[in-house]
This record gives C-alpha cells, sequence and structure tokens, in this order.
C-alpha cells in the first residue's frame, strides 16, 4: 500500500460540519455590509513581496520571518498574502478606483502566515476586510468601528468582547514615540527576552506584545504614547470617542494598542476577549493614511480592518451559540429495486421546482430510512419496480405523523413544493 499524503502542517481541511458554521458567519457579514454599503472584492492570493516590505514593513515579523515567498522563472519574488490591506490598496491604485473618490470595499479569503500553529491560529487562515478610502475626518472611524461592533452583535458576540483603543498619532508622532521606547529599553536590553532584544533593533513597538513575564515588568514603566501625539490627532481621536459615545458603543482606552503593522496611524482598535486563551484579538484596524502614496497612488486617507474568522467561529462554539447555515435536502429518494435512471428522472423534476434533493441507490428500504433521515430531509420518496411501472411514488414525511401516501410523480413534486413557498 502507497503511503498517503498528509496535509501540511497548519493548513487545515474545513469539513461540511465545519463549512456550515463559515457560512453562517459569511452570511452575517455580507448582510451588515450591505447595511453599510461596502462592497464586495476578490483580490489574487499571491502578490510581489515587494508589496507586503514596503507595506507591511521590512522589519515586522511578518515580512522577516512569517511570510511564504517565492520566485517564479523569471526569478520575481512573490508571496503569498499574509495579509488583505496590501493588496486592496494595489488594487485601488491599479485599477485607478482611488483617485479623487471615496470607495467603501470589503473581501474574505485565506492569508498565509508561517507561525507556530496553534489554537485560533493557523499557517492558512481565513479573514474578513473591511477598507474604506478617501475619508479623513473621524465620522468613517466611528462607522467602520460601528460596523465592527454591528457584525459581532449579529453573530452573538456582543457580551463577550471588549472594544479597546488608542491613537498612534502622525508618522511623526509614531517616530518620536519609537525613539523614546528603544532610550528607555537599552539599559535593559540584556533582561528582555532573545525576541524582545532581536526587535529592540528592528521593531521595538512590538516589544510591547511579549508575554514573557520579565519583559512585561520591563516595558510596564516605558513612556507612553499618549505623551507624544500631535495636538490634531488628540483633537480627531477625541471627536472618534464622542461618534462611539452617541452611538452608545462602549470601550476602554489602551494607551499601549500600538498594532503590529508600520503602516497605521491616528485612530487604531482591536475587540478582544478572554474567552479564547492567548489568542484573544478577535477583530482589529486602524488608520492608515500613508499606505496608498507609499504605494505610487495618491495622498488618500484610508482605515480598515480584518476580522478572522476561524477565532470567530471558535468564540461563537466556546459561547454555544449558533450561526450555522445548514441547507439540508427537503426530500431524499430512496430507489429499490431495478429502477434504472427513474430515481434521477424523479429528482431533476423535483429539482426543477427549486427543491433540494439527495437520491440514495442502494439499500434496503430500512437502511435508506434511517440515511434520510439523518440527511435532515422532511420528506422521502420511495421508488420501487411497482410504483415505476404506473410513474408513481411513496411519499413519506419523516418530520412529525409520519403518514406515506401514493402519488403521482407530478403530483409528488406539487405535493411537496407547497410546504415550502420560497421554493
Amino acid at each position: 500500500m502507497s503511503q498517503r499524503v498528509r496535509a501540511l502542517r497548519g493548513f487545515n481541511d474545513v469539513l461540511p460540519e465545519d463549512t456550515a458554521w463559515w457560512r453562517g458567519v459569511l452570511s452575517h457579514a455580507q448582510q451588515v455590509m450591505d447595511l453599510y454599503g461596502y462592497r464586495e472584492v476578490r483580490l489574487p492570493l499571491m502578490e510581489a513581496t515587494e508589496l507586503f516590505s514596503r507595506s507591511v514593513g521590512e522589519a515586522t515579523d511578518i515580512v522577516e520571518k512569517e511570510m511564504f515567498t517565492f520566485s517564479d522563472r523569471e526569478k520575481t519574488s512573490m508571496s503569498l498574502r499574509p495579509e488583505g490591506t496590501a493588496g486592496c490598496v494595489r488594487a485601488g491604485i491599479d485599477n485607478g478606483l482611488l483617485h479623487n473618490q471615496q470607495q467603501r470595499f470589503w473581501y474574505a479569503g485565506p492569508m498565509f502566515r508561517h507561525e507556530r500553529p496553534q489554537a485560533g491560529r493557523y499557517r492558512q487562515f481565513e479573514q474578513i476586510g473591511v477598507e474604506a478610502y478617501g475619508m479623513a475626518g473621524p465620522d468613517v472611524d466611528v462607522e467602520v468601528i460601528a460596523l465592527s461592533a454591528r457584525l459581532l452583535a449579529a453573530l452573538g458576540l456582543a457580551d463577550v468582547v471588549t472594544l479597546e483603543l488608542n491613537t498612534l498619532g502622525t508618522s511623526e508622532s509614531r517616530a518620536a514615540y519609537r525613539q523614546a521606547v528603544v532610550d528607555y529599553l537599552t539599559p535593559f536590553e540584556a533582561e528582555l527576552d532573545e525576541d524582545s532584544q532581536r526587535r529592540l533593533k528592528t521593531n521595538p513597538l512590538r516589544i510591547f506584545d511579549s508575554k514573557v513575564a520579565r519583559t512585561r515588568e520591563i516595558v510596564a514603566d516605558a513612556p507612553v504614547f499618549d505623551d507624544y501625539i500631535d495636538a490634531e490627532s488628540r483633537e480627531h481621536f477625541a471627536a472618534v470617542q464622542q461618534g462611539l459615545d452617541a452611538l452608545g458603543i462602549g470601550y476602554t482606552l489602551n494607551p499601549r494598542l500600538v498594532r503590529g503593522l508600520d503602516y497605521y496611524s491616528r485612530t487604531v482598535f482591536e475587540w478582544t476577549t478572554d474567552r479564547l486563551g492567548a489568542q484573544g484579538t478577535v477583530c482589529a484596524g486602524g488608520r492608515y493614511d500613508a499606505l496608498v502614496s507609499q504605494l505610487g497612488g495618491g495622498d488618500v486617507p484610508a482605515i480598515g480592518f480584518a476580522m478572522g474568522l476561524e477565532r470567530v467561529v471558535l468564540l461563537i462554539k466556546a459561547v454555544e451559540g449558533d450561526v450555522r447555515v445548514t441547507r439540508a435536502p427537503q426530500a431524499f429518494i430512496c430507489a429499490l429495486g431495478e429502477v434504472g435512471c427513474a430515481a434521477t428522472q424523479v429528482a431533476e423534476l423535483l429539482r426543477d421546482a427549486g427543491l433540494r434533493v439527495q437520491v440514495s441507490v442502494s439499500g434496503k428500504l430500512k437502511a435508506q430510512l434511517k440515511r434520510a433521515d439523518q440527511s435532515g430531509a422532511d420528506w422521502a420518496l420511495i421508488l420501487g419496480e411497482d410504483e415505476l411501472d404506473q410513474r408513481q411514488v411513496q411519499v413519506k414525511a419523516l418530520r412529525g405523523e409520519q403518514n406515506q401516501t401514493l402519488m403521482g410523480w407530478s403530483e409528488a413534486v406539487e405535493f411537496i413544493q407547497q410546504h415550502y413557498p420560497a421554493a
């Protein structure tokens, strides 16, 4: 026997029992996006590596050690996308969608990072992304956060997530704060964990994400970002808070909330939970007003967020919620004996009427009825050789009183269809 080929580590199959949850989340997402006027875009899974090094930041963990990067036959370096914002910006620039225009986009699909797989963190993972372009005022910050709040509420998670807010000011504010953090941490360098020592030279603000106890003790007394924020950004952030207050959206100010990607500025936010252990961030985003120009477009303000589908599903299950979208068959055909293609003919008549049908073509009647019940169908249509001669079927209710009636094919279709007016 040949040795079987297994799935790669961190690349998981999503089987029918789980796709029902995914479909539920995406269905709610589609409805909420429509309410806010966001239009769906579909973006390539692979982009030029330069896109991510210029946007996410060369010194970030993502670019340094988490991307899946390849070279094609022309020696062009390309990478599987580790996040969606950069690709969405690139698409907007390439297709002339961002020049003097306001745009609202959303997307969903797989992202890829070479991380250590664990619950809620995989090498291929699904994200829902939202991006708004061409609007600089605090009102769109409020809109995007309100959209994320409405989506989480629609998924039944409003009571188990907390909104954390911060402002990073301008790029100049961030640079000044970064230098202050380096100046503060340098005397403690030998006491920092190995990752934090490396980050001190490359991406010092990520040190605040460390889970190592001694490092956390050291950074507890580090300078606070709020001391380096410019006046205009403070005013912008105050207006965001006022907007959220007006909508009744609660939040916690977190001066240590920095976000790990280099392109963020001004408002940043995260929705977190204590129900998923270490993987507590469910949704995160913020402003990135300089990214479009950084990638070759114009001076276009922007804001967005990403929500991890796997973590959302884990959280819904943790609170015993249910958003599953299941599409069980409405009718199940049990074919007995030598009935040839007649079972398929009956199934196609039902499908012509807009009904979902599953066909069983082998086994004794008892076994087929058991499969019919397990399928979730409401009706079993039993077609044997005797019924075939008269173009009839036995129609058996699988729920309720479970009556059984002999009907002609067309009559059976009409009878079942009347129980599903929308079909």
